[in-house]
């Protein structure tokens, strides 16, 4: 079962789980994801397709339970905090009681964002993080730190088997252009000749996972069975400033487009 199926991490990974043999049932109820997304999936066998919210997710007799059901963008979360946090503390109460009724293990899909503006570089699983719990990223970073803490006091209490995952910036096909993250940002502005925005100086850090890298991680903590309590970053050790990714997608489009600076985003991380 992938919650957030048919979102974009969530499609990639039901495509390349149908792909190894494995049957899916994707919970989404399309706030951020897309039909589109799982088009050519839903005539497959073995995959079933359930428009429900996350926190209303019905019982299905399955062996994994993986938790991708929650904005993930910026410009997501920020029209829609309150449903963020639900999907996040309500969706993952709810998912994990379908694990446990079913014997199902369980896997939650966090988030880079746990660490907050980090104090340390690289992140290793066991920082803290520095967290703004009331800015402007509180309802995304606090409701996966929520998650987080829900999932740790299932595997106590419930003797559920469970993992939690940590993606750092992942990219890739089947972003909508209009998601708000900046790969697909100043690709689409660059492809109308519209000018690339870069907040503040363009020195802070991203490090960006290919989501085939991503599903390929994700999919060893899903299918391995023995594997239970594991806290795992994803991504790529790789920093890159998002002035030098400006120029990168500048030339890649042939010159077009322009850098353009403007303020700085509120909360927004320096180095991850």
């Amino acid at each position: 079962m992938i919650a957030g199926g048919a979102g974009f991490v969530g499609s990639h990974l039901s495509r390349s789980l149908l792909a190894r043999g494995h049957g899916v049932v994707c919970v989404d109820d399309l706030s951020t994801g897309s039909r589109a997304n799982i088009d050519d999936l839903l005539d497959q066998p073995g995959y079933e397709f359930v428009h429900a919210d996350v926190s209303d997710t019905p019982v299905r007799n399955v062996d994994v339970v993986a938790h991708l059901a929650s904005p993930a963008s910026p410009v997501d979360y920020d029209r829609m905090p309150l449903h963020t946090l639900r999907a996040n503390s309500f969706g993952t109460h709810r998912l994990i009681e379908v694990a446990d009724r079913v014997g199902a293990r369980f896997c939650f899909t966090s988030t880079s964002e746990v660490y907050g503006d980090p104090l340390v570089h690289p992140q290793p699983e066991e920082y803290w993080g520095n967290v703004d719990p009331v800015g402007p990223r509180s309802c995304y970073d606090e409701g996966k730190r929520f998650g987080e803490a829900l999932v740790v006091a299932a595997r106590r209490e419930l003797s559920l088997r469970a993992n939690i995952v940590r993606p750092f910036n992942t990219y890739g096909p089947g972003m909508r252009r209009d998601d708000g993250r900046v790969i697909p940002e100043m690709i689409s502005a660059a492809m109308a000749d519209r000018p690339l925005m870069i907040h503040g100086d363009g020195q802070q850090t991203r490090s960006f996972c290919y989501v085939a890298d991503l599903v390929e991680g994700l999919s060893h903590v899903l299918l391995d069975e023995e594997a239970d309590g594991l806290i795992l970053n994803i991504g790529n050790p790789r920093e890159i400033t998002m002035l030098d990714l400006a120029r990168r997608i500048i030339k890649v489009a042939g010159g077009r487009g322009e850098l353009c600076f403007i303020e700085a985003r509120p909360g927004d991380p320096e180095r991850r």
